[in-house]
């Protein structure tokens, strides 16, 4: 008998998001992650050139359920006839950019900002992470994993009928020159005295850096304090930062007056939080403004939901500004295409997660590039700017073109999703549509649509409402601009409202 016919439960495919595999750990089974993984591997031998025996690291963060999917990925890697190392659980760009100088593949468990019974799998190739290119040929190769796997012999197959794997590998001893390395890409850079005098708080929360980012600033001259370490798993959504998680920022600035900054990551810690000595968080598409400027950046990709302050900053930093579909894959896509005469180049998301495309010269010494998204470069390069400005964080932040952000989302039927995708590419058909859908409202003539993500409107006041499918969930997404941040968060209580704009638009394309 087969071993599709003896399982006792229904098989879910893990499918890519806007970056990697994710999905609920009920379904993240061994066999699942067995599959998709060696799926990957062969993919690899295909088109990277991946040879019998040769090294792929692998790592994670500290959710419950990453250990056993860390053993599963290690089986797929070592009965496929390749050498798995074991980085431990270290921040995603700790083991890319490790991987990357050793120009071998490595795959990150991590279900980065997701809620504990999720969890997920990140892939990257011997130069990079993997992009959207490459999903087709890595689905493919999954497929005709799957296909044997499930056609195989229960009797004999290496798993039983709950997808569980007979056997699982040790992981093996620990390489902990992953960690080391990153480590010192900011410590021989940065000086040791960098933040002398300067009370710099960190919410450890379950951040897989929260020790990492204690010794890095540290060793760079500040006072740390550490605060709020948790064994259980938080999730932290830089992209929508809640009321509840505002206030508690708000209270540690009080609890600590004299700090400088607090700063923390998300649980993968490829996204960064600073909180200002006021206790307001900043948000990331900003912050990546401000980096660029600290490292001389002449090309930035930034996603199209970010707030257009973004685009205000770069306009009057003379940095040439691209915008993209929401994802680290697109952005990435579009920092690799930088013209030669705008580089170095750099990308960032909303998220705050900061790519650098190429090289940078910081104190007289050479910061590699890591075209992948990263916490702590975004967190140095902010607070070394207030530093040399001497200037406090917030004041930095004033700095900025005035625009403000409002987000929020609602769960909506996979139909009409699908729906609305079916026509979001039609450009006589969005505008007439959004002449429908903002008829009567307060907002003012169109000025600009937008359907590089799905459906981002500018009006003649300047306001920005963009409207937006989730690409990883059954979920509709709204973005706002404005002038105030009153003005943003009424626009976003105006989309997702009962009869807002998100149900009128569903509405306006089943």
């Amino acid at each position: 008998m087969k071993l599709i016919d003896t399982l006792t439960y229904q098989p879910v495919e893990l499918p890519f998001g806007t970056s990697g595999l994710r999905g609920l750990v009920r379904d993240m089974t061994d066999l699942e992650c067995y599959t998709n993984t060696a799926g990957f591997l062969r993919f690899l031998a295909d088109n990277d050139n991946l040879k019998p025996g040769e090294t792929v690291y692998v790592a994670g963060d500290l959710r419950d359920s990453t250990p056993r999917i860390m053993q599963a990925v290690a089986a797929a890697i070592t009965d496929g006839g390749y050498t798995c190392v074991q980085c431990g659980k270290i921040p995603t760009p700790a083991l890319a950019f490790y991987a990357l100088q050793q120009q071998a593949p490595c795959i990150m468990i991590s279900g980065s900002h997701i809620p504990a019974d999720r969890n997920g799998i990140k892939f990257y190739k011997r130069n990079g992470e993997v992009l959207k290119a490459d999903e087709a040929g890595i689905q493919a190769a999954v497929r005709m994993v799957r296909r044997m796997l499930y056609d195989a012999d229960a009797a004999t197959s290496p798993f039983d009928d709950h997808g569980n794997k007979r056997e699982l590998p040790a992981l093996g001893p620990l390489n902990g020159e992953a960690e080391a390395m990153y480590k010192r890409r900011y410590l021989d850079v940065f000086a040791a005295d960098s933040f002398q005098g300067k009370k710099i708080v960190v919410y450890q929360q379950s951040a897989v850096a929260r020790d990492l980012l204690v010794e890095v600033f540290a060793r760079l001259g500040a006072e740390v304090v550490p605060i709020e370490r948790s064994e259980q798993f938080i999730p932290i959504d830089t992209d929508k930062i809640t009321d509840e998680e505002k206030a508690r920022f708000k209270g540690f600035a009080e609890q600590h007056p004299d700090a400088f900054a607090i700063i923390s990551a998300d649980g993968d810690s490829d996204r960064p939080i600073v909180i200002d000595e006021t206790g307001t968080f900043q948000w990331g598409d900003l912050l990546g403004c401000i980096a660029a400027e600290y490292l001389g950046i002449k090309f930035a990709a930034t996603v199209v939901s970010a707030n257009d302050a973004v685009d205000i900053a770069c306009a009057q930093l003379g940095i040439t500004a691209a915008k993209t579909k929401i994802g680290s894959p697109y952005v990435i896509s579009a920092m690799m295409a930088a013209p030669a005469n705008k580089r170095p180049a750099a990308a960032w998301e909303m998220n705050g997660g900061f790519l650098l495309g190429d090289d940078v010269t910081i104190n007289g010494k050479t910061l590699q590039s890591l075209p992948t998204r990263d916490a702590l470069l975004p967190i140095l390069s902010c607070l070394m700017s207030a530093v040399q400005q001497k200037i406090s964080i917030s004041a930095l932040f004033k700095r900025l073109p005035q625009r403000f952000l409002g987000g929020g989302m609602v769960d909506v039927p996979e139909a009409e999703i699908a729906a609305f995708r079916t026509v979001s590419t039609d450009a006589k058909a969005m505008a007439e549509l959004s002449a429908k859908l903002f008829a009567g409202s307060d907002l003012g003539a169109i000025r600009e649509i937008v359907l590089t993500d799905g459906l981002r409107v500018r009006f003649s006041n300047n306001d920005v409402v963009h409207l937006r499918p989730s690409g990883n969930a059954p979920q509709f997404r709204v973005y706002t601009n404005a002038d105030t941040q009153e003005r943003a968060d009424n626009l976003t209580r105006a989309a997702l409202a009962q009869g807002g704009y998100i149900q009128k638009l569903l509405e306006l394309v089943r």
